[in-house]
């Protein structure tokens, strides 16, 4: 099988690429800038998927059974704030990928976001109405309609709080960020009323993978199974790393004054993906011990 992926410097697409080099498909890495890992099979295209010439220029060339589309601008509160921006990589870019899906009767997997959600209550399974709080929720939930409307073969992949390590480090999450701050000796302030179910990004990957293999339609929660708050994430870091939780204070969003809001409670049942996907994630505590490991070779 022939695997075209998006945003291969970002977190998810780095372990994407390691993951399918170990398979015997054919990738064809993509970013907009020159790829940060090493590419032990396959190609590489610098693509920018904001311009449409490119996208079907890459597409069309290359002809994929599978596109995974991990790009997207992430920032919560940059993209409440540059909106123009936020669009145009979340949305715009979604919709020439469909174009050019559709010209080569490919199929397209999108990851998407629980930020889709207003998070009034959780765990959710995939027939949860979306009513996104955030601009971010709203770009994310447009490209999901936008591929719905398609004519293509499509997956929508919904997940949580992804977290792991870059090869480069250059990606941080709410793990890498409370494991430094404590080795720094800060104080740190997370709330306790927020709830999701954090993500490993192996686990992502391998579901965005099982995903391409069996090619699934449809939409499909992929995420970690235990709903945590950031105060239980922080607390269970520092207790795996053996760092001083004394720095660890609880405190509420009401306290932070941030531009885009979040939901309250999210994170996803995940049943579907397991009966028919066969995904299988890992325990929070399997996740920091794969970071640690990571983290150690870094």
């Amino acid at each position: 099988m022939k695997i075209l992926v998006t945003g291969s410097n970002g977190l998810l697409g780095q372990k994407l690429v390691e993951l399918i080099s170990t398979k015997n498909d054919y990738l064809i890495a993509t970013a907009k800038s020159k790829l940060v890992i090493d590419l032990p099979i396959g190609e590489f295209h610098s693509l920018d998927i904001t311009n449409l010439a490119e996208v079907e220029k890459v597409v069309t060339a290359a002809k994929p059974d599978v596109i995974i589309n991990t790009a997207a601008m992430t920032q919560v509160d940059e993209c409440e704030t540059e909106k123009e921006k936020c669009w145009s990589n979340n949305v715009t870019a979604v919709e020439n990928l469909i174009k050019a899906c559709e010209q080569t009767n490919t199929h397209l997997i999108h990851v998407s976001t629980d930020f889709v959600f207003d998070g009034t209550h959780g765990p959710l399974d995939e027939t949860e109405k979306p009513n996104p709080l955030s601009y971010y929720g709203e770009s994310k939930l447009a490209a999901e309609v936008a591929i719905q409307k398609s004519k293509l073969d499509w997956a929508i992949l919904r997940t949580v709080l992804v977290y792991g390590v870059t090869k480069d480090m250059s990606r941080s999450n709410i793990v890498l960020w409370v494991k430094k701050s404590l080795e720094e000796g800060k104080t740190i302030n997370v709330v306790n009323d927020q709830w999701r179910t954090p993500t490993l990004a192996e686990d992502l990957a391998i579901g965005c993978y099982l995903a391409a293999t069996k090619k699934a339609k449809g939409i499909y929660n992929i995420s970690g199974e235990k709903m945590m708050t950031p105060y239980d994430i922080a607390i269970q870091t520092a207790e795996f790393f053996g760092l001083n939780k004394s720095l660890i204070s609880q405190t509420d969003s009401s306290k932070f004054k941030q531009p885009a809001a979040r939901p309250p409670k999210t994170g996803f049942i995940i049943d579907k993906a397991k009966r028919e996907l066969g995904y299988q994630p890992h325990s929070f505590t399997e996740g920091l011990t794969v970071v640690k490991n990571q983290v150690k070779k870094v």
